[in-house]
């Protein structure tokens, strides 16, 4: 009963001891990406509740088949016009041009300012809606057709 009991008891505490060594690695790094997670969800939600917009006027002009949406974004949260969606009569459209406060070469539509969408359309719309980069959403039942 000598060296192999003991031989064998170390073999055994040694492969439970790398055991372990493996199972923490795999626990910490799952528990990591948990927290990661959770804490993009939170600030995702802070996101959503610091986002408003407001669809502030939508004009159809009949004699050029042009629609043209103002957006204001009265949130606090700056989003970006590309991730921004419009939606014309609950289809998917992508506006022909877009500007923030005249410039037409920004992404960036602040806290303040107002998003304009140009669309060329075949006839005046019964639905506008405009949805943010993280689904907050504003429509406008009223739309003004001019000549």
């Amino acid at each position: 009963m000598g060296f192999g009991v003991s031989g064998s008891t170390a073999v055994i505490f040694l492969g439970v001891l790398i055991a372990s060594g493996t199972f923490y690695t795999a626990a910490a790094g799952s528990a990591e990406q948990i927290t990661d997670a959770h804490d993009g969800e939170s600030e995702d939600l802070l996101d959503r509740r610091n986002t408003a917009i407001d669809v502030t006027s939508v004009l159809y002009n009949e004699s050029s088949s042009n629609l043209s949406i103002e957006v204001s974004n009265t949130g606090t949260t700056a989003l970006s016009v590309e991730d921004t969606t419009l939606l014309v009569n609950n289809s998917h459209v992508v506006p022909d041009t877009t500007s923030v406060g005249g410039d037409f070469e920004t992404d960036v539509w602040a806290a303040g300012q107002t998003l304009t969408l140009n669309v060329t359309n075949t006839s005046p719309p019964e639905d506008v809606k405009v949805v943010a980069e993280n689904g907050i959403a504003a429509s406008n039942a009223t739309v003004e057709v001019v000549n």
